[in-house]
Formats: structure tokens, sequence, C-alpha cells
């Protein structure tokens, strides 16, 4: 009796234990089709998913720094605290690689000191290099193998001549090709935006110093300017140079071209290419070809 009482008692608890077993297999059957299983979770945080929030390749993510609307994206056009958005007028770029260190702006000690050269030495040499005085315009024209029409160029500004003419002999227009060309290179090495020089005057024709002496009695009668070998260029205004319809350039102080602009004159003249006086009253630099 005892062992066949122990066999149904062992039964019975198999059939017990199975019927669990079943119960709970079939209870977690229907839970799982109710809610997302484990795997259907994860898949809402994937990478891949366009819906994360943590995608980087989510282009509604705000965060995301390859968007085009994230305000932090450096290659946002429309950014305007970006220096390299070359649609910002308040910060045009650098005219230097971001790489490149400028050079230093030091004019000279003295403007009156180092362009001391007087008109009497300069007189010298505009009748030794220049050609003989011309009566008038007509006549400068008609001596186009002595002299070289200088009225436009890249590198400087001629501006309106009422008492000269845009004539020099080649030798003072390459002089002062070089010397536009010369502030060009300096401005850019320290990091300045272009800008042109203004010549205000050329070569006088003995009509323009008729003219003058009418206006101003101390005008002298035989000026280095009527040889084509002589140019004024203002130090107290410059041209600037940018694209009408891009964005405007940097505003640079008058007195810091003068500094630039000294620098490359003190070098021409001690290389022995030109005479240059410093003209306080007339704002110019007078400058005649060696």
């Amino acid at each position: 009796m005892k062992k066949n009482t122990y066999i149904k008692g062992f039964f019975a608890i198999v059939a017990v234990l199975a019927a669990v077993r079943f119960g709970f297999k079939i209870g977690g059957n229907d839970i799982g089709a109710d809610s997302p299983s484990e795997t259907t979770t994860a898949s809402t945080v994937s990478p891949d998913n366009p819906e994360n929030p943590e995608n980087p390749e989510n282009l509604e993510n705000p965060e995301n720094p390859d968007n085009p609307d994230n305000p932090d994206n450096p290659e946002n056009p429309e950014n305007p605290d970006n220096p390299d958005n070359p649609e910002n007028p308040a910060l045009p770029r650098n005219p230097l690689p971001s790489t490149t260190t400028p050079h230093p702006i030091y004019s000279v000690p003295s403007f009156k000191n180092t362009f001391p050269d007087m008109n009497d030495v300069q007189m010298a040499a505009a009748t030794k290099h220049g050609v003989s005085p011309v009566k008038n315009r007509e006549e400068a024209e008609k001596r186009m193998k002595e002299l070289v029409y200088v009225g436009a160029s890249p590198y400087f500004h001629i501006d309106k001549l009422n008492s000269s003419i845009p004539y020099l002999v080649p030798k003072a227009a390459l002089l002062l090709h070089d010397i536009g060309a010369a502030f060009f290179d300096s401005l850019y090495v320290k990091g300045i935006p272009l800008h042109k020089i203004i010549v205000t005057s050329v070569m006088r024709t003995k009509d323009d110093v008729v003219k003058l002496r009418n206006r101003n009695q101390n005008a002298t009668e035989n000026s280095c300017h009527l040889y084509g070998t002589t140019i004024d260029v203002c130090y107290n205004r410059y041209m600037t140079i940018e694209d009408p319809e891009g964005p405007r350039r940097r505003a640079v102080r008058n007195d810091t071209l003068k500094w630039v602009l000294s620098e490359v004159l003190r070098d021409f003249r001690q290389d022995n290419r030109c005479l240059i006086k410093y003209e306080v009253k007339q704002g110019c630099f007078h400058m005649t070809v060696k």
C-alpha cells in the first residue's frame, strides 16, 4: 500500500507541475500579443531609427552638428556670427590665410626727414629724365613716342585732373605702376583690405601752369610737372577696392594707409628710383623719377 500510495502521489505532483507550466506558457503568449517585446522596444532606440532623438543621421535633430538648421553649424550661411560667412557684411574675410600672421606696420620715424627732397633737387632729375615741356594736351597726344598714358590702372586711381594731364615718360609711368603694386602687396601681407593710391597731379602743360598762376601767384612757373617725370600722390585719401554687389570692406583709417604707403615709398627712395618731398599744405607725396 505504501508503494502504491507513493506512485500515485508522484504522478499527481507531475500532473500539477505540468498544468502549472502549461498555464504560464499560455499567459506569456497573451502578454506578448498586446505589448511590444523586448526586441521591439530596443528597435525604437536603434541608431538606424530615423525617429531616434539620439540618431546622428536624423536631420530633424536640432542638436545634430550636420543639421543645416543648427545655428552652431559652421557651414550654415545664415549664421550672422560666423566670421567666415561671405554673406555677412559686418565681418568680411581677412585677405590673409587664417594660418598666416600679418606683418606689423612700422611707418617711418619722420615724414619730413624721410622724404626731404626739395624742388631744386627734383628739378635737376626732371630736366635730365623728362621731355621738353608741351604747350597743351593736343601737343602731348602727338608725342606718344615720348609719353605714356596713365589714365587707367588696376593699381592706382587718377583723381579728376583740373591742372594736369594723365601722361608721363615711360620711366615715371613704370615707377607709378610699381609703387601701386607694391602698396597692394604690403597691404596684403599686413592683413589690410586693398586700397588704391590716388594720384592728384601728373604732367602739366604750359597752359596749365598759366592757369595755376592766375589762381595762385605762389605757383612756380618752372614746375617739375612740366617734364612728365613728376607725380603727386595724396596721403589723406584712398580708394577702397570692393565688389559693389558684395560684402562691405572693413573700414581702415587713412592714417593706417598712410603709414603703409610711407614704408613703400621709403623703400623706393632707398632703391634710388625716385626723389620724394613730403608736402604738408598740399597733403601729398611729391615725387620725381630718377
